[in-house]
């Protein structure tokens, strides 16, 4: 790996590992602990560790690095962020639907750079880091490269998505069900696993309408060193939108100018 993350991308297969045990040892646990936060959402004991776990080996291996977690905020100050989500899909990992994972990502001067997934439920895991390619597979030396699809007519293309109420709360219901419609294959797949599936291309495109900073670093470089674009709905290049349009490129300025604001 020639990449001048290649350490950052070691680093970050060292933290899942040591997370995926975390996780998969509480998953379907009896007495996981489950509690709501401010905005409604679930969080569990093992969401809170597993971040404990990522943040102390980070202070330890990048301690002049800024650490940014759903669960624990902020700390540091610095020009790289490690930008973690412990557990995406946590009502899932509740419910014992095996679909979730952790999210490590690292943002450089305001780029994400590198971006992880750990699915241990489904045995799977990606990477990709800046101008190192994307990647899926059980460890690094037994790796397969990722590319989007060539799909490029939405009449023959695959979209997953997550759930509809966001769009209606956004104004875009209507919107998102008309381009829904223009689709030959539509699947809620929800969460990391919608934008893994275009960096694998599997699916074509995948879109949200309200995400957080931790649900898309890590995703980013892996969509997009596989050949795909990730934006947020207006169409600005990356995690920072507060939602998020992936594709396999082709499709993708047709997708936004579908799913844009109807005056």
């Amino acid at each position: 790996m020639s990449s001048r993350f290649a350490d950052d991308l070691r680093l970050a297969h060292v933290l899942a590992d040591a997370v995926d045990q975390l996780t998969t040892s509480r998953f379907k646990a009896q007495d996981l602990e489950v509690s709501t936060k401010p905005d409604l959402t679930e969080v569990t004991d093992a969401d809170k560790a597993a971040e404990q776990l990522v943040r102390s080996q980070l202070s330890r291996s990048r301690s002049r690095d800024q650490v940014i977690g759903e669960e624990f905020g902020t700390t540091g100050s610095a020009s790289r962020q490690w930008v973690i989500d412990p557990i995406d899909g946590t009502s899932n990992f509740v419910r014992g639907v095996p679909v979730w994972g952790t999210l490590i990502g690292l943002i450089e001067d305001g780029r994400p750079v590198v971006g992880l997934v750990s699915a241990p439920s489904l045995g799977r895991r990606w990477w990709g880091g800046e101008d190192a390619g994307a990647w899926t597979g059980s460890r690094l030396s037994s790796a397969t490269r990722l590319q989007v699809s060539s799909v490029s007519s939405i009449e023959e293309a695959s979209l997953s998505y997550s759930s509809l109420h966001g769009w209606a709360e956004r104004d875009r219901l209507p919107q998102m069900l008309n381009l829904m419609q223009r689709f030959w294959r539509t699947r809620a797949y929800g969460d990391f696993w919608s934008y893994m599936l275009v960096a694998e291309g599997a699916v074509d495109v995948a879109c949200e309408p309200d995400l957080n900073l931790h649900d898309m670093v890590a995703l980013v470089p892996i969509v997009t060193e596989a050949g795909g674009r990730f934006t947020s709905l207006d169409g600005e290049p990356g995690p920072f939108g507060g939602n998020a349009v992936a594709t396999n490129s082709l499709l993708h300025e047709e997708v936004l100018e579908a799913l844009a604001a109807r005056d």
